[in-house]
């Protein structure tokens, strides 16, 4: 008897417990109230069972359609378009430092030609003297101290060529005023017109220009 009071018991403990639950209800969609992030249109409002509910659960946005996604694409074209930029200047600024860089070389480059052709111009009378002393001796009269200079005078313009200096040997050539200093004209019909007969004192180039003139003898 006493077990079927227990029994008695819980089931009206169940029962009360049934009772205190809350009735159910139908779920309501809220047009008006959109999940942050998501680009949903809602057209009507439908109720929706608890039990269809999951079934009618709007399926997530793709993430390349969210917002979140959009933005961060929008930032990432403008770090491309800003090391983009960036690249353009970079290389800009580097053709025009190669450029500099080169004119600045040929700058330093003509500078010290300027200097060096000051100085080798002041040398240009020793050469001189050197062509009338080796002149002035025949190779029958050649004594072991005229040959140790003459070793020595082919020595000076052996180092002078390494470096650029080199004699014009104008004779036989048309006269050029950029290069020779008519000193003498001389009417001569079996040479050629304008034509160098005789080199009075000889010129010198230096690379490209002419570091000294050469004074010569010209045929009219």
């Amino acid at each position: 008897m006493a077990k079927g009071m227990n029994e008695m018991l819980r089931s009206l403990k169940a029962e009360k417990e049934l009772e205190a639950l809350p009735e159910e209800e139908d779920i309501k969609v809220d047009p008006n109230k959109v999940e942050a992030g998501a680009d949903v249109t809602i057209d009507k409002e439908e109720v929706v069972k608890p039990e269809d509910a999951d079934a009618k659960r709007p399926k997530p946005v793709p993430k390349k359609n969210r917002r979140g996604s959009k933005q961060m694409q929008a930032e990432l074209d403008d770090a491309k378009a800003l090391a983009e930029s960036n690249k353009e200047k970079y290389t800009r600024l580097l053709a025009e430092f190669d450029n500099m860089r080169v004119r600045n070389d040929k700058e330093n480059s003509k500078m010290f030609d300027y200097g060096a052709s000051d100085v080798l111009e002041k040398l240009l009378p020793v050469l001189d003297n050197f062509d009338r002393a080796m002149g002035s001796v025949t190779p029958e009269e050649k004594t072991p101290f005229e040959e140790g200079i003459e070793m020595i005078y082919k020595q000076l313009k052996e180092t002078l060529k390494s470096i650029g200096v080199e004699p014009m040997d104008a004779v036989g050539k048309q006269f050029d005023p950029n290069f020779h200093n008519a000193v003498i004209h001389v009417e001569d019909e079996e040479a050629g017109e304008n034509v160098v007969l005789e080199e009075m004192q000889k010129g010198y180039m230096y690379k490209d220009t002419v570091l000294r003139h050469s004074m010569v003898k010209v045929a009219n």
